[in-house]
């Protein structure tokens, strides 16, 4: 009988398996985990809502939710794409739903029937689980037929240093999806304060991300401040995390905020600045903007507002700087770039291009995606192509 071993017991690793007994039931698989639990990335994320998935009804081109591995995965989408994916759960049980923003989650809100769903086919298949079993060398695989590493993202080279020792190229590995830090303590006293649509930028760079943004009390979150860490992963690393942070909390142009502004001086000429506020920004943030930009004219009437004033006014709405001052976890996810370079492998099956029968399935490649569900698509897609391989190979 043959034999595969799934190195990495999480997301990857679990499709993988189930699918490469469904394509070849006669192939004897085994997962090894190293730690005492399986799939723990996946109780955890969204959530405990687990975003398995998303439509991609809103994106029109990869590179924009795939910062690294958009190539690749283009390619593979016409194998195993997010429609498939979508398919796959909902044939073995799990119902999906999809919301606005194209984000796909378990009907019952809950990881936990992602889970309960890969551990009744892997029991169905009789699937080795293993865990506690860290693999440190391709030594400790002798027997095996096939070999395909889904250990997810390393947060250290040194755990990928078993494969770069049998002349892999390892990208050194470095955090993504993760909040930030801003030193300006004015800001993080709106901890709680949510604006649906800005758009975030690093200046002097192209780095830039759209949508909504959180205050908290160690700075900023959101759906725009991750997408930003991951589009920006590397440069944010080089500089330590402490970088000028461009917030335009209006989502229009300066010269366009500056019509709003005049319309409304025109308008409401003898109200407070303080009470009418544009783009419907949030009046603890709109009284921070005004404070921060004419300090003691804050409170004066609309109808004062000098043309410099209104200018700067539009600036600090449309261009408002921070100095970041570190990084914070998101929840307790942890996503990487980096990993296997995406040279070292076969296109089509993701093979070793060193170590032939090897494979690599999931984030312990060079690809990584923002949030919304984009990363789990990953996974199953290189999963499902590395067990098509395998499977293909007998």
């Amino acid at each position: 009988m043959l034999r595969t071993a799934i190195i990495g017991g999480g997301a990857a690793g679990f499709f993988l398996a189930i699918n490469l007994k469904e394509m070849f039931p006669g192939m004897d698989v085994t997962i090894m985990e190293g730690s005492q639990h399986v799939l723990a990335k996946v109780k955890i994320s969204g959530g405990g809502r687990c975003n398995c998935t998303n439509s991609f009804e809103h994106v029109r081109d990869l590179s924009t939710v795939y910062p690294r591995g958009h190539r690749l995965l283009k390619r593979l989408f016409k194998q195993f794409g997010p429609a498939d994916a979508y398919a796959w759960f909902e044939r073995h049980g799990v119902r999906l739903v999809t919301q606005d923003d194209g984000c796909v989650f378990p009907a019952s809100q809950d990881s936990q029937t992602i889970i309960n769903c890969f551990l009744r086919e892997a029991s169905r298949h009789q699937i080795h689980i293993c865990t506690g079993a860290r693999v440190s060398s391709l030594r400790d695989l002798e027997g095996y037929d096939f070999i395909s590493v889904c250990t997810g993202g390393s947060p250290r080279a040194e755990g990928l240093r078993w494969l770069a020792e049998v002349d892999h190229e390892v990208v050194a590995p470095v955090p993504s999806l993760f909040t930030l830090s801003v030193a300006d303590t004015s800001l993080r006293e709106l901890m709680g304060t949510v604006v649906e649509s800005v758009s975030v930028m690093l200046p002097g760079t192209k780095m830039r991300a759209e949508g909504p943004l959180l205050i908290t009390h160690w700075g900023v979150s959101g759906p725009a401040i991750l997408r930003l860490s991951s589009y920006a992963a590397r440069h944010l690393n080089e500089h330590a995390y402490a970088v000028p942070l461009s917030i335009n909390w209006s989502g229009h142009t300066a010269a366009e905020a500056q019509e709003t502004l005049r319309d409304i001086r025109t308008s409401h000429a003898q109200k407070q600045l303080s009470s009418q506020r544009p783009f419907n920004l949030p009046s603890r943030l709109w009284e921070h903007l005004l404070t921060k930009t004419l300090s003691q004219s804050a409170q004066d009437r609309w109808g004062n507002l000098g043309q410099k004033d209104l200018n700067r006014l539009a600036n600090t709405l449309t261009n408002d700087t921070y100095q970041t001052a570190g990084r914070a976890a998101f929840r307790d996810e942890f996503v990487t770039c980096g990993g296997i370079a995406l040279s070292d492998v076969v296109p089509a099956t993701l093979e070793s291009r060193h170590v032939p029968r090897l494979y690599f399935a999931g984030e312990v490649l060079d690809i990584d995606g923002v949030t919304g569900g984009f990363n789990f698509q990953a996974a199953w897609t290189t999963a499902y192509t590395v067990a098509s391989a395998i499977a293909g190979m007998n």
